[in-house]
């Protein structure tokens, strides 16, 4: 099992370092100049070349590559171009809310999801696993953005039930806030965890042991949770996983659809902006919270797979 863990950990260091790579790159082929976008197409040259030269973009590739990691292990990102703000403080302040977010949804979709996938799986070809393929198929398909606007019509605008944008302060009122948000992410994520959790049972409950043990009497539920379920899970597993970082990238539109903080919405605005340092901020921060995410993904197999415990 250690063994495991420290290959894990260190599989991330070179992912980590190649996600570093690829959004300095990314930022420095972008079109226009970061001069013009933060000082306006009326500064002079001098005013542009002071500042190119403040902000390190005369120096060479190799030398802001080397300062852009120092200051991604020190959390010195530099101050936004166009407030002057701290860019690390900014993160920081938005970063709990797209985590909060991610996890509400999370929590959510498994506990829809998961009863509905056991639920079809049990009524195999019957009228209960016809609804929930439908149910999967339209989640499939409804986009997540469109289906946060007709829930902040119908429950936000029209009945009042829920607030129209913000965060909320204080741990109720942001539990409050993040209802509608979390539900439209969740009621996606659902459909993807029904359908995964139904076709993983149904394989499992097809298996010969699964056979042996109704042949010894043992109860359906006994069959379906202790034998069925708990095998199943190593595919539910990776699902979830893949499940979490796209509800994470999802919360990126949710975002802007409720009108809450978050680094999506951070991201947006900086990018409507033209703020590179917002931006390459806010991109290092989501592609390390998806290398945390594959690690911890990669951690729960050992919890899932007995197997894995012994290597």
């Amino acid at each position: 099992m250690a063994r495991y863990i420290m290959l894990r950990l260190a599989d991330a260091i070179p992912t980590v370092f190649l996600v570093l790579l690829l959004v300095f790159v990314a930022m420095r082929i972008l079109p226009g100049d970061p001069a013009i976008a933060a000082l306006g197409d009326s500064a002079t040259q001098e005013q542009l070349s002071l500042f190119r030269e403040r902000m390190g973009l005369n120096d060479p590739l190799w030398l802001q590559f080397l300062n852009f990691l120092k200051g991604v292990v020190t959390l010195d990102l530099g101050n936004s171009m166009m407030s002057n703000q701290d860019v690390v403080g900014l993160i920081f302040y938005n970063l709990p809310y797209t985590i909060e977010l991610t996890v509400v949804a999370m929590l959510m979709g498994v506990v829809i999801g998961l009863p509905l996938g056991v639920f079809a799986a049990r009524n195999r070809n019957k009228a209960p696993d016809s609804f929930v393929r439908g149910f999967s198929l339209i989640g499939y398909a409804i986009p997540d953005f469109y289906l946060g606007a007709l829930l902040l019509i119908v429950f936000a605008l029209n009945l009042g039930w829920f607030p129209i944008n913000g965060g909320g302060e204080g741990f109720v009122d942001r539990m409050y806030h993040i209802v509608l948000p979390a539900l439209t992410l969740a009621l996606v994520k659902a459909a993807f965890i029904g359908r995964l959790s139904r076709t993983s049972l149904l394989e499992v409950l097809s298996k010969d042991f699964v056979r042996t043990a109704r042949a010894k009497g043992a109860s359906e539920n006994r069959v379906v949770y202790r034998h069925g379920l708990r095998n199943a899970l190593l595919p539910l597993t990776t699902g979830l996983g893949l499940s979490t970082l796209a509800t994470l990238s999802g919360s990126v539109a949710i975002e802007m659809v409720f009108n809450r903080p978050g680094i999506g919405k951070l991201l947006i605005s900086a990018i409507a902006e033209r703020d590179y340092a917002i931006i390459q901020g806010g991109i290092v921060v989501l592609a390390l919270c998806v290398v945390l995410i594959n690690l911890i993904m990669d951690l729960l197999y050992i919890v899932v797979d007995p197997r894995i415990r012994m290597q």
